[in-house]
């Protein structure tokens, strides 16, 4: 899976953020990139989040965004969003599995770490 979101992101000069959609069982609804940002950073909006989570009747979702400097560390903006998101999806049972960071050095998996 790393490789695949490393060539789906690669080419991109600046940040988004996309969710994969999961139905209860965790097999796969769709994939949608929802925000754009710049070079560093993008504004995520729990509300949209939450949103088309329940527009695509999905029961859990992956969340997944790129960083351009090629760094998958996640930050502390990137773990303040997911606990956010998680927060927010939570009061309407949608479970967040994960939140991968792409850059060209690799993936960080939150799940691997311990993040959720």
């Amino acid at each position: 899976m790393d490789e695949f979101l490393q060539v789906l992101f690669q080419g991109y000069e600046h940040e988004v953020f996309s969710v994969l959609f999961l139905d209860t069982q965790h097999r796969f609804i769709r994939f949608e990139t929802l925000f754009r940002g710049t070079i560093d950073s993008a504004s995520v909006y729990p509300r949209e989040v939450v949103k088309r989570a329940l527009a695509c009747n999905a029961g859990a979702v992956v969340l997944v965004h790129n960083h351009p400097s090629g760094d998958p560390a996640p930050s502390d903006a990137d773990r303040r969003i997911t606990q956010r998101l998680k927060e927010a999806l939570g009061l309407v049972e949608i479970r967040v599995i994960d939140h991968i960071v792409v850059g060209s050095e690799g993936c960080t998996s939150f799940a691997e770490r311990g993040y959720l």
